[in-house]
């Protein structure tokens, strides 16, 4: 259905509804219907006044197909949308996708490479042709997944990484960054993926423990004329391939074993270079030999020791992984090739002290899995530094906080040690760095529009640089560029800055700290959003992450069309807490699909009931049938939990409290109970069960929205909703109205509760047939007057008749009796000829008999003083509570023998 028309009633009719929740027949039309009548765009909000409520989706990878990492965060994302949209709010969510620089250049790359050729070989613009017709094919993919998901985003305003408006914002922001001194160009160490064939950033290398090796090398130590002295300085090296790079020996100043040494050189063993040995605190006194082989070139920690001490810096390894020509005689061999020929040549020469086996974490490239190579290399850098600091400030200063609040703490020890940030990538794919060369004057011109001519002396002969820049630059600022920025837009003026950023907490330094960083310096010191909510990972049901690799992926979209997409978004919402991994199983998702059907058939049941005619008006506060006033204030109660831990961002919380409430109260309880009153044509439940299922449904809505938006309609055909709202989704939240606390209906309610369930009790203990009528004492105390207004439900509810309600314990019968005494009184039930009493009395001497044993055997143990004088305080305390449920059951046994006679 696609007409932005209200759904008239005739679609509707509540007497029609199916037997069962088809959600494969509700949710693409529905879907539809919201999105053709402009639901999902903001509103202005319900009043004049009404606060802007936003979210900027967090951009899904351009690669095709989103995970349950993405069906979670639209669960929680899309709750949260639309509660505030219910609330009123001018509510605004914002989607759009990331371009995905590394990992959309390799799919090319090795779709290229199966055809026989290479992007080299087709050139940079064949090969961005044929990028932009993934990414068409791509987007359109992700967007149709979404929508399946019932993500309620206004996609007029869909946002792409590389669309012309975020190439603006990329080009002003990198201009002005540069203009600062906040961006430069220099030749540092980086990390650099052989495979992918460009350099990455620090938190874009995963560090797995390897099995390798510590070489104890020995370096001969020379004085200052260069004579040996006799002295070898030994070091220890995981990297022995290195070693023909080395440009110092470093030791502890405080390491007394070689304070001696300092100042003289020693001699590099594969070349025969002369090294100084220097002081530096960096090197671990205890850690390997307490000697540090420094290599500038080929390692982060040597690179920050040869700044500090001015040393020379020698790369040997090529961005292929093999050894060049300054390593000697190594040059032309791959880099681990090279390591067993040091090794050999070390073994050969005298020099190797010995070999230890060594499992240490070793850098992997986070997108090709390939050992990641620390290699000198110009590259563009960002002085995060700086950027830092005003960071830091706008958490400690609470402008920004973090849920859960222990992630604050993550987050700030990340950007009080933060490294300078390498934002250039030797990829094709992506936002081309806007640095333009001049081959006549050799003038370098950053530009944000392209430039035709060098601005400094006119000539024509520029070229731009051919690097691209790390996807994480262009995203770190979504929440200003999707607005607009740097045009000053209504949206910017509106929406920003965000109410809440939420994603999973493995991105925390990817994306929410750039995010903070650069939306800070952009929007003149103005947070990006007010609130950060971190959600957990969704694991396989062993546990363990899901991965293509390991052949445990779930596609949301598979559980949504086996079992609807409400299951699917409750199952990932009930099990959720902020920040903490979850796993998904099929008994979840088919749980949270009982829910729905229990909810359509409740609901059913309540629409058949209303006729034409029928006064929908609440009684009085105070007024009407016991489980009226008991109903109503427990429904004011929940609405009021709800709104508090939706503010709190306890998700998970509110979805159960709902849940029980629909389930637990209306639907066991209190629907059942209206059943008796309308089967004696007292109509007088109709409003209190039309008013609670609606109450419910606007209640769930956030988290199952197409099940309760189907139900709602149907309900408002017979019940039109006050403000005139045309769908659920637009209609008023609940809110709480604290005149229908009621807390003396709750008590005398639950009371009857007791009773029933006692009743019940009995009958399931005694194996007594489900549709057997049994005849049933109550001695009430308090809570007689109730039992008896109840008395029919009670009746139905127990399966019980006649029913008495007496006094006290004389007024019933003694004989052949069962007993259950409660805190709110007694149930009596006769029992005589309902089961076989001999069956029953040998059934119970028998356990009876097998407590007496158990009993004794542990009165025999604990009575050992070998067993408690030598056994631990927990083991002994364990067996003392053995005994008390034995003693305990033993005592009950006796107690339903003695009901027998």
């Amino acid at each position: 259905m696609t007409s932005t028309e209200p759904r008239t009633p005739a679609e509707l009719n509540p007497a029609d509804m199916a037997s069962a929740y088809e959600p494969q027949a509700v949710e693409i039309p529905l879907y539809e219907w919201w999105e053709a009548n402009g639901f999902f765009k903001p509103s202005g909000g319900r009043t004049a006044d009404s606060p802007p409520f936003c979210i900027i989706m967090p951009p899904p990878n351009l690669t095709g197909e989103l995970h349950m990492g993405h069906a979670l965060t639209t669960a929680i994302e899309d709750s949260l949308t639309r509660w505030h949209r219910m609330l009123g709010d001018d509510t605004l969510w914002q989607p759009g996708v990331d371009h995905a620089a590394i990992a959309v250049n390799a799919i090319i790359e090795r779709d290229l490479a199966r055809e026989g050729t290479s992007r080299h070989d087709i050139g940079r613009d064949a090969f961005l042709e044929r990028t932009w017709e993934f990414v068409g094919k791509s987007r359109s993919r992700i967007a149709l997944q979404h929508r399946r998901l019932g993500a309620s985003a206004d996609w007029s305003r869909e946002a792409f990484t590389m669309d012309e408006e975020r190439e603006l914002s990329v080009r002003t922001t990198f201009k002005h960054l540069y203009d600062d001194g906040l961006i430069y160009r220099a030749e540092r160490l980086i990390n650099w993926c052989v495979d992918c064939g460009s350099a990455i950033s620090d938190i874009e290398v995963d560090y797995e423990d390897e099995p390798g090796a510590f070489w104890h090398v020995r370096y001969a130590v020379v004085d200052a004329e260069g004579n040996p002295t006799g002295e070898d300085i030994i070091i220890a090296t995981t990297r022995p391939e290195t070693i023909p790079a080395d440009t110092a020996i470093a030791v502890n100043p405080e390491d007394d074993r070689y304070r001696h040494l300092v100042g003289l050189r020693a001699t590099v063993p594969t070349n025969g270079r002369l090294v100084p040995i220097i002081t530096d605190t960096a090197v671990q006194i205890e850690g390997g030999s307490g000697a540090l082989k420094v290599t500038p070139g080929h390692d982060p920690v040597d690179f920050e020791i040869g700044e500090r001490h001015d040393l020379e810096i020698i790369s040997i390894i090529n961005l292929d992984g093999t050894m060049n020509e300054l390593s000697g005689q190594y040059a032309g061999l791959d880099r681990f090739d090279a390591r067993k020929q040091v090794v050999a040549d070390l073994i050969e020469a005298g020099r190797l002290e010995k070999e230890e086996p060594y499992t240490h974490p070793v850098g992997h490239c986070q997108r090709s899995g390939t050992i990641v190579e620390p290699l000198i290399s110009m590259q563009w850098w960002v002085d995060a530094k700086t950027l830092a600091k005003p960071s830091i400030e706008a958490v400690t200063s609470g402008d920004i906080k973090f849920v859960p609040e222990r992630f604050e703490r993550v987050y700030l020890h990340w950007m009080e040690n933060i490294r300078d940030w390498c934002i250039s990538r030797q990829i094709w794919w992506g936002h081309r760095i806007p640095v333009w060369y001049c081959d006549a004057c050799e003038h370098v011109t950053v530009a944000i529009e392209t430039p035709t001519t060098c601005e400094a002396c006119d000539s024509a002969e520029i070229r731009q640089d051919e690097d691209t820049l790390d996807t994480w630059f262009s995203s770190g600022l979504w929440p200003h560029s999707t607005l607009g920025w740097p045009k000053e837009t209504p949206e910017l003026a509106r929406f920003y800055p965000t109410q809440v950023m939420e994603t999973g907490y493995d991105i925390i330094f990817f994306w929410v700290a750039r995010m903070v960083m650069l939306s800070l310096y952009n929007m003149d010191g103005r947070v990006p959003f007010e609130t950060v909510y971190l959600h957990g990972l969704v694991r396989a049901p062993d546990g363990q992450k899901m991965s293509k690799s390991k052949g445990n992926v779930v596609d949301p979209l598979t559980i949504s069309e086996k079992y609807g997409t409400d299951a699917l978004r409750f199952a990932l919402l009930s099990g959720n807490s902020p920040g903490n991994d979850q796993r998904i199983t099929d008994d979840r998702v088919e749980a949270s699909r009982n829910l729905a059907n229990k909810l359509w058939n409740a609901s059913r049941f309540v629409l058949q009931m209303v006729e034409p005619g029928d006064d929908l008006t609440l009684p009085q506060p105070g007024t009407g049938a016991i489980e009226d006033r008991w109903i109503l204030s427990r429904l004011d109660t929940v609405t009021e939990d709800v709104d508090r831990l939706m503010r709190a961002f306890e998700l998970s919380e509110a979805v159960r409290q709902v849940r029980d409430f629909f389930w637990d109260e209306f639907a066991d309880w209190y629907i059942e109970l209206s059943k008796v009153r309308v089967r004696a044509d007292d109509r007088s439940a109709i409003p209190v069960l039309v008013r609670t299922l609606d109450s419910i449904l606007r209640l769930l809505h956030p988290f199952m929205p197409f099940v309760t938006e189907e139900i709602w309609q149907r309900l408002n055909v017979l019940r039109p909703d006050p403000d005139g709202a045309p769908a659920l989704m637009v209609a008023a939240y609940p809110t709480p109205e604290g005149i229908r606390k009621d807390p003396e209906a709750e008590r005398q309610l639950t009371a009857v509760q007791e009773f029933v369930r006692a009743i019940r009790n009995v009958r399931a203990e005694k194996k007594v047939d489900a549709g057997r009528w049994v005849e049933c004492y109550i001695v009430g105390g308090d809570a007689s007057e109730t039992a008896r207004a109840l008395a029919p439900s009670i009746e139905m509810l127990g399966r019980v008749r006649p029913l008495h309600v007496v006094a006290s314990t004389a007024e019933a019968p003694t004989e052949g009796v069962v007993t259950a005494v409660l805190a709110v009184g007694q149930v009596v039930l006769p029992m005589a000829g309902l089961f076989d009493q001999d069956a029953e009395r040998e059934r119970l001497q028998k356990q009876i008999a097998e407590a007496e044993a158990a009993i004794a055997r542990q009165e025999a143990k604990l009575s050992n003083e070998a067993f408690t004088s030598k056994a631990p305080e927990a083991v002994v305390a364990k067996e003392r509570e053995r005994l008390e449920t034995e003693q305990g059951r033993l005592e009950g046994l006796r107690a339903s023998l003695a009901e027998l006679g």
